[in-house]
């Protein structure tokens, strides 16, 4: 009789598992592309798992869905079938809701206009000032490798403490952006992501200036982990 009620747990443990709704629904159309598959992914631990994929066979009109536990970056994988590598991933953020990306399928990640999440636009936002950022770091590195050896030496070292400075720059926009959010997502992403090498007490007035269900959320618990590893 233990038996047949321990298997009837297991059973219902099952069903109500399988009975969760999906609350992310990823939609939109693939401009020009005729065959491939679509796939829907995250990351599992250190792990790329797909969550959601679909066969496209003459229309790149697509929908896919997810049940999605807390707002976290997921992937949107284009297969073309054609052995290139090369722009077949899109990044975003995902909440729950209806998002859609719109895309041409021989530009898939770089001409991608994805709405219906607010983090979303909050990455896009900080994305945009960093990369101007880090487009003046690549100028400086552009000019250092044009020096040869008989160059002067304090050319040299104006440039690296120009590097350094635009580095520290691009350190205290990030922490500055998270801070300045602390009602969204990308406050907690930044903090793990993009900067879990910045001094601890700043790390630490992120985390505590998080709204609760910030807090709470994935990006939230891996900053609270990240402090406590560093204690």
């Amino acid at each position: 009789m233990k038996k047949v009620a321990f298997i009837l747990t297991i059973l219902l443990m099952v069903s109500c598992g399988s009975n969760k709704e999906d609350n992310l629904v990823v939609n939109g159309k693939v401009r020009g592309l005729k065959k491939g598959t679509l796939y829907l992914q995250h990351l599992m631990d250190t792990t790329l798992v797909t969550v959601d994929s679909l066969e496209i066979d003459g229309d790149g009109t697509f929908s896919l869905s997810a049940q999605l536990e807390s707002p976290e970056i997921y992937y949107l994988y284009l297969n073309k079938k054609d052995n290139n590598a090369i722009n077949d991933r899109i990044t975003f953020f995902a909440e729950p809701g209806i998002i859609t990306i719109n895309t041409d399928w021989n530009t898939f990640d770089t001409t991608a206009e994805i709405k219906g999440s607010p983090t979303q636009e909050k990455l896009e936002e900080y994305q945009k000032a960093l990369s101007n950022i880090n487009l003046r770091n690549m100028e400086i590195m552009l000019k250092a490798s044009q020096l040869d050896a008989n160059s002067d030496p304090a050319t040299m070292d104006s440039l690296e403490r120009i590097r350094t400075r635009n580095t520290q720059r691009a350190y205290a926009y990030s922490i500055n952006y998270a801070l300045n959010n602390k009602d969204s997502y990308i406050s907690p992403y930044i903090a793990v992501k993009e900067i879990p090498d910045a001094n601890l007490k700043y790390l630490d007035s992120i985390y505590k200036g998080l709204a609760p269900e910030v807090a709470n959320s994935k990006y939230g618990m891996d900053l609270k982990k990240l402090l406590e590893e560093n204690e």
